[in-house]
This record gives structure tokens, C-alpha cells and sequence, in this order.
């Protein structure tokens, strides 16, 4: 009998994310830099959490690598466009110019800015969230990546992460990431296209 895993039963989630990993890595790898700028965006639950993740696990370099998802960072329910905004300040402009970020978390409860957090620019940086990838941050990424999947299995994921919290703003949410992409063409924008089932 042999000891190699079974693949009767793949899971088509972990191979997407699999391929997207080895995809995005070679990027990163022709781009070069010691400290490149990747931005990660996508539709709620697309995946883009779990890639960038794994991403991060599988840096094709040494050294700490800085991942920073947007869900710290949007101020509230009605925050997408406000929180990408934010992100572009506080984060990826001082990352692209050399100099030293600082962010504040958004406490969800608190309906407020938390604690501050550091951005070294000398270390590779990963953002993810829905909205980030605009014209402008388009300009400041060295790697673009867009994660797409289909609606149901979206929600689906999204809900069982979040449950109760989620499920009344799922809505007001999606609104707000249609206005993104009607307004910023993300997918078209993207140096990479990543389909997760």
C-alpha cells in the first residue's frame, strides 16, 4: 500500500490557491526587488485572505515578510472606498517613497481607531482586501493580483467566516465593491487573474 496521499477526493479550493502561490511568486521573482509592494484585491470571500496567506508562508525570499489586510483597516460597514484610501496613505505611499507607514487598526466594536502599527519599508509588503487595487495603488504595486470566484461559493465562505456579523451587510457591502469595479476595472488592471471555485 502506498503512503502517497489520495488524490481521489482533491480539493479544488487548495490546488487554485496552490497554482495562484507558484503564479504570484514567479512575479515577485521577476520583478526582483528586495521589497516589493503586492496588492491582493477581490470580491468578499473570493479567497484573497487564504493567497495572501499562503503567499506570505511561501515567500520566495529570507526575511519578514509584511502582510496587512484591509478588514483591519476599513472604518465600518459603509468604509471600502475610505479604508483603500486610507491604506493608500498610511501604507503604500510611504512603502513606495522609502519612508516608514504607520497605521491604526479600526476597532469594528469601538467604531474607532485602535492601535498603531508600523510599516517597514525595507521589508516586502502584502495588502488584500476588496478595493485596493485603483489606478493609484496600481501605480505603487510592484505585483497586482486579482481573486475571482463564483458568487455563491463567495457568499458561502463569507458567511461561514463571519456568520451572524456578515450576513446583514453582505448587501451593503457587495454595493460598494460593484462601484469599485465599475469605477477601477480591478480584473483588467491586474498583472495576475486568479480563479478559486
Amino acid at each position: 500500500m502506498s503512503s502517497a496521499p489520495s488524490r481521489s477526493n482533491p480539493d479544488p479550493i487548495d490546488d487554485a490557491l496552490t497554482a495562484a502561490v507558484a503564479a504570484v511568486t514567479a512575479r515577485i521573482v521577476a520583478v526582483g526587488a528586495a521589497n516589493p509592494a503586492v496588492v491582493v484585491d477581490g470580491r468578499s470571500g473570493a479567497g484573497k485572505s487564504s493567497l495572501a496567506r499562503r503567499l506570505v508562508s511561501a515567500w520566495p525570499g529570507r526575511g519578514r515578510v509584511q502582510l496587512v489586510a484591509l478588514d483591519d483597516v476599513y472604518p465600518g460597514w459603509d468604509g471600502l472606498a475610505a479604508g483603500v484610501e486610507y491604506a493608500r496613505e498610511t501604507i503604500l505611499l510611504p512603502h513606495a517613497r522609502g519612508l516608514l507607514g504607520v497605521w491604526e487598526r479600526w476597532d469594528w466594536d469601538a467604531g474607532a481607531r485602535a492601535e498603531a502599527y508600523a510599516v517597514d519599508p525595507s521589508l516586502p509588503l502584502v495588502v488584500e482586501g476588496a478595493g485596493i487595487l485603483t489606478p493609484d495603488i496600481a501605480r505603487l504595486a510592484d505585483v497586482s493580483v486579482w481573486v475571482e470566484s463564483p458568487s455563491a461559493s463567495r457568499r458561502d465562505r463569507a458567511l461561514a467566516r463571519d456568520g451572524d456579523t456578515y450576513r446583514p451587510h453582505w448587501q451593503r457591502w457587495a454595493r460598494q465593491e460593484d462601484v469599485h469595479i465599475d469605477r477601477h476595472s480591478p480584473a483588467e488592471r491586474a498583472d495576475l487573474r486568479v480563479r478559486v471555485p
